[in-house]
């Protein structure tokens, strides 16, 4: 399935109705098939009276009214009222019904849908604001479930009331009623040309939505720096432009509709017009009575009045069916990196880890971001990754964690192959801190437990003190309790930092990874950090990403990552005295600090 433009600012195409979306819909209908099918019967049931009603009234006029029989008046009423009564108990329990099975049904495929964006890859993500990707869970959701809740059976229940009218109009004179359909080929004409240009306006509409849902996403996270910046006047004249667009689509569908439904009237009142002349005629002269002309005049209101509702579903449906385009894309998006059909648990590791001429690109079309890397690392073997921006070194460590999969060649970790194990149990078994790690609205324990829910108290707070959360959490009145908000930000960012740290520590991996992870901490946290990994590390084979050298001064391997390759590979003092790119990095901060030192100092 091709994608679906995500960048709502293009010119939408618009597009045919695609019933392969509607035959997907009702798959999610079908384990509610049997509540359904009652609510129909009951929908059924209700029109019967409902087109009973006419007939009374008929009845009542000529053969109660016109022959003064009031005792047919007192019994057709009596009966009349009756089945009102009736109608309105059975539409309470329509109404209750179809709502209560369409939330179910908005439940499974929202669930569906968030589950599914679970397992996708990092590339999907890449490119994706995640305000447009809510706008699919929220109002793609919604505007189907409008369609499961009113309009499957509003479709049914008019239909069938369409039909049944039909057959009582011709029944009752079919001369009369094929001349009021004669407007039907008009109706047919109107509601063709507008159809089209309907649903390519409700897909529009969706989008300029989305890109809404976008920009306001965006602008919440990164209010910190609009407001550095002063950015407000410049943001508020985008959101005003991405509105503008939101309410131009929106009003060309709602102005579309709105020139359907007088038309559809109309064109019921034309019909009607020419019943009443011709029928007005026939009573003049004796052959119809005034209660026939009355029941007939009733029944064909009703016949436009179904074609009106089955006309406002099916723009419900086109909005709905913009929607599933949109979901569907989503669910058709296959994780690139997911289990194999063969793939087994991953055993317990020791933490040998070996690139076999690794290769990696982003994109087919873009140029490779590793090239024929090779390495071995020792189990319990500290390595440090150093190299110029964009080199290459977090792509490493998120193929290790097989974020994403290496284009050639192959990654082992003590023998197996990362791409031939499940998932879940390489993952269990690794743990990674990023420079900005993302911390959970909740307490600080349910920070701490989020990789091992299992940990006993006694572990959780051997972690909290090994990173020193104990020391600022204590300055809550809640302590490990204290609710840290939203992405924590009640916490300051090395709090946050600190509470990654214990975080990972507490899921116990084998192997682990700093990824620029002390770059948010102060001098003295760091160094207070360092101190505690030195026993969190043992035993264990670490990866760590640092930009400041000073802090892998001790790494059993140091590798030098430039252009996609790695370059240089040793320890401290011999890539010193390699004299290469090592040293010319590691001098220049040498000599910076030395500066900044001196410049202190006086």
């Amino acid at each position: 399935m091709s994608q679906v433009e995500w960048d709502s600012g293009e010119e939408i195409e618009e597009k045919p109705f695609n019933r392969a979306y509607l035959k997907r819909l009702f798959r999610y209908v079908l384990p509610y098939r049997k509540v359904l099918t009652f609510v129909i019967m009951i929908v059924l049931i209700n029109m019967a009276l409902s087109l009973a009603e006419p007939l009374l009234v008929r009845y009542i006029i000529d053969n109660g009214i016109m022959d003064k029989d009031f005792m047919i008046i007192n019994i057709l009423g009596a009966i009349l009222l009756g089945s009102k009564a009736i109608g309105w108990l059975l539409g309470y329990l329509h109404t209750k019904m179809i709502n209560f099975t369409g939330q179910r049904i908005l439940f499974d495929l929202r669930q569906q849908l968030f589950n599914h964006l679970q397992s996708l890859s990092f590339r999907f993500f890449d490119g994706r604001p995640a305000g447009k990707i809510m706008s699919r869970i929220t109002n793609d959701t919604n505007a189907i479930g409008e369609l499961i809740n009113g309009g499957l059976i509003t479709m049914v229940m008019e239909f069938t009331h369409l039909v049944g009218i039909i057959a009582i109009l011709l029944w009752m004179d079919w001369k009369l009623a094929l001349l009021s359909f004669v407007t039907l080929p008009l109706l047919y004409i109107i509601v063709g040309l507008m159809q089209p240009k309907i649903e390519g306006s409700w897909s529009h509409s969706r989008k300029t939505m989305s890109a809404i849902n976008g920009n306001l996403n965006e602008t919440i996270q990164g209010i910190r720096v609009i407001q550095a910046f002063s950015r407000q006047k410049e943001n508020n004249r985008r959101f005003e432009q991405l509105n503008t667009r939101n309410k131009n689509a929106f009003m060309r569908a709602i102005t579309l509709e709105s020139m359907v439904w007088p038309s559809v009237e109309m064109i019921g009142m034309i019909g009607t017009c020419i019943v009443l002349w011709f029928g007005a005629r026939e009573v003049m002269n004796g052959e119809l009575t005034l209660g026939f002309i009355m029941a007939f005049i009733n029944y064909l209101w009703r016949f436009w009045g179904p074609l009106s509702a089955l006309s406002k579903v099916y723009s419900q449906l086109l909005s709905a069916m913009a929607s599933a385009e949109r979901i569907f894309e989503i669910l058709d998006t296959e994780p690139e990196v997911k289990d194999r059909r063969d793939a087994k648990p991953m055993k317990q590791i020791q933490g040998e880890v070996v690139f076999d001429n690794v290769s990696f690109r982003y994109a087919e079309d873009k140029p490779d971001v590793l090239r024929n890397v090779n390495l071995r690392i020792k189990p319990g073997q500290r390595v440090a990754l150093v190299g110029p921006t964009g080199a290459g070194k977090s792509t490493i460590v998120n193929l290790l964690m097989r974020f994403y999969d290496a284009t050639d060649g192959r990654i082992l970790i003590d023998g197996q192959d990362v791409s031939s194990v499940k998932l879940e149990s390489l993952r269990r078994q690794m743990g990674i801190v990023l420079q900005d790690s993302f911390i959970f609205s909740g307490t600080i324990e349910d920070n701490l437990r989020y990789g091992n829910e299992e940990a006993s108290d006694e572990a959780l707070r051997q972690a909290a003190e090994s990173v020193r959360i104990d020391k600022f959490a204590s300055q809550f009145a809640d302590g490990f309790q204290t609710q840290v908000e939203e992405r924590g930000s009640k916490l300051s960012v090395g709090q946050r930092q600190l509470l990654a740290f214990g975080r990972v520590l507490l899921s116990d991996p084998r192997i682990l990874i700093l990824d620029e992870a002390t770059s948010s901490v102060d001098t003295e946290t760091e160094q207070h950090i360092q101190a505690a990994l030195q026993t969190v590390l043992e035993g264990r084979t670490a990866f760590i990403i640092a930009h400041r050298l000073s802090t892998i001064r001790d790494a059993d391997v140091i590798l030098v990552v430039q252009d996609g390759r790695i370059s240089e590979q040793g320890s401290h003092d011999e890539l010193i005295k390699q004299g290469g790119l090592y040293k010319k990095l590691y001098m220049t901060q040498f000599e910076m600090q030395q500066s900044l030192a001196m410049q202190t100092g006086a």
